[in-house]
């Protein structure tokens, strides 16, 4: 029996052969050259649709040169990521580095493509400064559908494909006519179509803020190498000879002045600014206002605007400054005044950094104002505001005090989350962060009902001063940092460079309410700031020095053209 059976196990075995898996990939290893080059031109065509789609808007025909001007284009943008690429893609890396590549271009093209933004360094800086509750914002079903469609096929190629190992003398030789081929590729596409490219290139500058990923890498790359060139060494002393003015001489009561740092207001959407909608009834209901119709911003985002605001230099020296200097709230605080800053949102981006703050964040426990025990309404930071403030030193705080207030305010996607249900006359409303699943009238109304919120409040915050006025002389001032973009030009969120960011960014509200007795003490009348502010050109330029002029500090850094207040000073009260 055993004789019989043994032959036939024997043939068995030598016959079975393994199936080969679907889709494998030939074990011959691939050159280097042509993994780099498929890569970039995935990255090219698959990874840049946001581009190609833009381009295309921007073409009046859709005949053979358009077409043309497409492909040379696209040739470029392919030729440009396999020179980067070449030159950070050796050896071991190669996988890492295109892999990486990969996936940056798919979240890229997914948050351009959802939101309308494009990537350069100020966006790299929002992201690196966003808090966890920020980012969950942003985050919903689309984008890991988004990231393995774009991603998916390259990354699994790229692992099932072995690369070629060269020595280092053929590597560098490799390298180098890889960079040449590519360089010579990119300047031949661009010159058959130079004319037509140069152009587009000038009047829609936004279009070099698109080509990904390598947005992304000389984005990341400026941010990084920015400390060497700015912000870098010791802080530098400002404003160290500030001292208090007259006014406080003998005073009997102490000023109080609040500043409300605003979060993503557009001073279009304010009622109090004469928009259609009812946005802001409390403050409208008020007669003792000043708000200024034509104030503009430092920057589209946080990190931008906030530390340019409460700097003395402007917007355009700020930019270009090389050293890091003490800021407003330090001037104040050299002048004998308390300080105190209250952070509702993701901090203070390093201006409040040597003075008391405290964050509403820690324990959002509170059942009225943080409702999902995630994160609060700007209300919350009136809960326990005296305390704070009577905790500063009493030797400061009998001079004088100034409290800082930073809103969550209209932050977006989720402008939903920024208002109570009794805050929300304006419906229906966009109730998810991919606001492009809205229509444009519901993002509209949800950004609109925070609006209501914020009016409710500075009206709150107002009220809470009027409630001192026994005990001190008061003022609040509201300021946003930046504005914000509703799907104007399918365009959301904010944070555009500011050369070529639309008008509803960087145009943001500035309300100001001085107490009768701040009027009498500081001689600026409402009634002439009603009149000379309503229309006149404002800019976070004059932050600084209006905050010093009013609160009577004498300083070296003090600019009276630049004090808003400085033509009304003295004006009799009418």
């Amino acid at each position: 029996m055993p004789d019989i059976l043994q032959p036939p196990l024997r043939v068995l075995t030598r016959e079975r052969v393994p199936t080969p898996l679907p889709f494998a990939v030939a074990r011959r290893p691939w050159h280097p050259a042509a993994v780099i080059a498929l890569v970039s031109l995935w990255l090219a065509t698959v990874c840049n649709v946001h581009l190609w789609q833009a381009v295309t808007g921007l073409q009046e025909s859709r005949g053979l040169h358009t077409w043309v001007f497409l492909l040379m284009f696209m040739s470029a943008v392919a030729a440009a990521n396999a020179a980067v690429l070449g030159l950070l893609a050796w050896g071991r890396l190669t996988k890492p580095v295109l892999s990486i590549a990969v996936l940056a271009a798919a979240f890229g093209t997914y948050f351009m493509t959802a939101y309308g933004i494009v990537i350069d360094t100020g966006m790299v800086t929002n992201v690196l400064q966003t808090d966890p509750r920020e980012a969950a914002d942003l985050l919903d079903w689309r984008l890991p559908l988004t990231v393995a469609a774009l991603a998916g096929p390259a990354l699994w190629w790229l692992a099932r494909t072995p690369i070629k190992t060269l020595q280092w003398t053929r590597h560098l030789a490799f390298h180098a006519l890889l960079l040449a081929g590519s360089l010579i590729l990119a300047a031949g596409s661009v010159f058959v179509v130079f004319q037509d490219f140069s152009s587009a290139m000038r009047n829609h500058t936004q279009l070099r803020y698109l080509i990904n990923p390598l947005n992304s890498l000389y984005a990341v790359g400026n941010a990084a190498a920015r400390p060497l060139r700015q912000d870098a060494g010791p802080l530098m002393p400002l404003g160290r000879d500030a001292k208090l003015g007259a006014t406080y001489a003998g005073q009997a009561k102490p000023p109080l002045l609040v500043l409300v740092l605003g979060e993503t207001g557009r001073s279009g959407n304010f009622g109090l600014n004469g928009y259609a909608r009812p946005t802001t009834p409390e403050l409208s209901a008020r007669t003792d206002l000043v708000s200024a119709r034509n104030a503009w911003s430092c920057g589209t985002s946080t990190a931008a605007s906030v530390p340019c605001m409460f700097s003395n230099l402007g917007r355009t020296a700020y930019e270009s400054r090389h050293v890091r200097s003490e800021g407003l709230l330090d001037v104040l605080q050299h002048a004998g005044l308390a300080v105190l800053w209250v952070d509702n949102q993701s901090g203070c981006k390093g201006v409040c950094d040597r003075v008391a703050e405290a964050s509403t964040s820690a324990k959002p426990n509170d059942p009225e104002w943080c409702a999902d025990g995630k994160e609060c309404l700007d209300d919350i930071m009136l809960k326990g505001l005296d305390a704070r403030i009577a905790a500063l030193p009493a030797e400061q705080r009998a001079r004088g005090t100034v409290v800082v207030l930073h809103q969550m305010g209209s932050h977006g996607p989720a402008y939903f989350k920024r208002s109570l249900p009794s805050q929300k006359p304006f419906q229906p409303e966009c109730r998810t962060s991919a606001l492009q699943e809205c229509q444009r009238q519901e993002v509209v109304n949800a950004y609109d009902n925070s609006i209501v919120s914020t009016d409710h409040f500075l009206n709150a915050t107002l009220q809470w001063l009027a409630a001192r006025s026994d005990t001190e002389q008061t003022a609040m001032m509201y300021v946003a940092d930046h504005g914000e973009s509703l799907g104007e030009n399918n365009l959301y969120l904010h944070g555009m460079p500011y050369s070529i960011a639309p008008d509803v960014q960087k145009h943001v509200p500035w309300i100001t309410w001085l107490s009768p007795a701040m009027q009498s003490r500081t001689g600026t009348a409402t009634a002439c700031l009603q009149k000379d502010l309503t229309d006149r050109r404002l800019s976070h330029d004059n932050y600084f020095h209006s905050i010093l002029g009013l609160m009577d500090v004498k300083t070296s850094v003090y600019e009276k053209s630049n004090d808003m207040f400085a033509h009304c000073r003295a004006v009799p009260m009418g």
